[in-house]
């Protein structure tokens, strides 16, 4: 008898542990959950679950590997510029608590885990400003963009998904520490261009430090920076040049304040694009740096742009420096890449910007602005003028929105794939067409993104080891795929 209680006892808290650890709540084990859109948007984002069944005679597969790991992801997300900060806060607040929830929430919205803001002004900011444009670091302070706009939307932001991941960068640093050059260091007092004089490396790193406590003093942690955005584009309304030697020394300066100070804030390299805006001296600029032990010891990886070159240089680098972590940190749609035509761009930006990055090692996945108005703003001169949000705001009520492509991609990969998910082996037969990343999430559910770029409706059986189940992929489609 004694024996006999054991074994129901035994068996009671096999079937405990598979109902609370093994399935996701509301789903069953046989039940997959889907998300679908098509580029007629018959289908808009729509949440599907289905039953794990099989069709017989299938041709088109895709089998999932988790014996074969590649990169652990960090998130998906936008970038919360000044801009969005600022038609978020037209918003009626039951609007925008909608809003942010549908974007932000893990649960009952999409989940999107990781954003970028900047460290004082972009070129979607009200104004130009840095947090310390009085000479001396005594003068720092937070400004008006930030205590008004940025902060309260990030506090909002925190509220639904505390776990979000934020990573800083600045377009310019004060401009009383910029030259000319590095040769005749003259000062330059301007927005645009310049340089970071090497004498004030130490402070302009104190400055950074002092920005991502003052955040964190108003409960935003900062995970992670860069040190400069788009350091070869000297052009922007806020830029600063940054050669890979000028980054390689500051980095010792900034990586050393930022370990003295007690903080963990991981710093990626470069922060611009895939052919290094065509600079034969800047070619490969991450590796350079980490040529360098003692820069590069305070390295997690480098961070890049689309906006020239292929993304076949993810690969390269990750080749070169296995060890070291990839960033897709800025992309936006806009008029000149016919950014409101939804049927060709959500395929074109799904393949590019979503997949492509994530299957050539990038852990995290941001886009530009994640709302603009309907006037493609605010803006200022000098900015992009010509830039959509990944959704743009009717400026009339600041009520109606308009969802982007960008606004898909990023929804499709993370209302599937959750921080701390590897990407894993696939093996696909006959899917001509058909483009993927697998996954497994760090609670044991599978995901699977899938971009059907053909005009002809695909049947495919998806499985792993346990699970088996066929679906017919709507023609010029993404299906994000979840289960237990």
């Amino acid at each position: 008898m004694k024996q006999r209680n054991c074994r129901l006892m035994s068996l009671l808290i096999s079937c405990l542990f598979y109902f609370f650890v093994q399935a996701s709540p509301g789903r069953a084990k046989d039940q997959v959950d889907l998300y679908v859109t098509t580029q007629d948007k018959k289908q808009d984002l729509k949440s599907i679950r289905i039953d794990a069944r099989v069709q017989k005679d299938v041709v088109t597969t895709i089998v999932l590997d988790p014996k074969i790991r590649f990169q652990q992801m960090d998130g998906f997300g936008a970038a919360i510029t000044g801009s969005t900060c600022y038609n978020l806060m037209q918003m009626l607040k039951k609007d925008r608590q909608r809003f942010l929830n549908e974007t932000f929430n893990p649960q009952k919205g999409f989940g999107h885990s990781y954003i970028r803001i900047s460290i004082g002004c972009s070129d979607f900011s009200l104004s130009e400003y840095t947090c310390c444009d009085e000479e001396g670091l005594e003068h720092f302070a937070l400004q008006n963009e930030e205590l008004h706009y940025v902060l309260p939307v990030l506090k909002e932001i925190l509220k639904i998904n505390p776990d979000i991941k934020i990573l800083g960068s600045p377009w310019t640093s004060p401009r009383w520490m910029k030259v000319n050059n590095l040769v005749d260091l003259l000062p330059f007092n301007s927005w645009t261009s310049g340089q970071l004089n090497p004498r004030y490396y130490t402070d302009y790193a104190k400055y950074f430090v002092k920005w991502i406590r003052a955040f964190e003093e108003n409960g935003v942690k900062i995970h992670a920076i860069t040190p400069q955005n788009e350091p070869l584009n000297r052009k922007n309304s806020a830029s600063l040049f940054m050669g890979w030697m000028e980054q390689r020394d500051f980095v010792k300066s900034l990586g050393a304040e930022i370990a003295s100070a007690g903080l963990h804030t991981k710093i990626y390299a470069f922060d611009h694009n895939y052919n290094y805006d065509n600079m034969k001296d800047q070619q490969g600029y991450p590796l350079h740096i980490y040529a360098d032990s003692l820069a590069s010891k305070y390295l997690a990886g480098a961070a890049y742009h689309n906006y020239g070159g292929k993304r076949d240089e993810l690969l390269r680098i990750h080749d070169a420096r296995p060890d070291k972590g990839l960033l897709f940190t800025e992309t936006s749609i806009g008029t000149w890449n016919k950014g409101q035509d939804f049927a060709l761009r959500l395929i074109e930006d799904m393949e590019e910007v979503g997949l492509g990055t994530v299957n050539n090692w990038c852990s995290g996945v941001m886009v530009w602005n994640l709302m603009l108005d309907s006037d493609r703003g605010p803006w200022r001169e000098g900015g992009c003028k010509t830039c959509y949000g990944a959704v743009d705001i009717d400026r009339k009520n600041y009520k109606s929105i308009s969802r982007n492509s960008h606004y898909y991609v990023i929804s499709h990969l993370s209302a599937v794939v959750k921080p701390g998910a590897t990407r894993i082996g696939t093996k696909a037969v006959a899917a001509d067409g058909l483009i993927h990343a697998g996954f497994q999430n760090s609670d044991g559910t599978m995901a699977l993104v899938l971009l059907n770029k053909t005009t002809m409706e695909k049947i495919v059986t998806i499985s792993d080891q346990r699970t088996q189940f066929t679906y017919t992929v709507p023609p010029k489609s993404v299906v994000s795929y979840r289960w237990d």
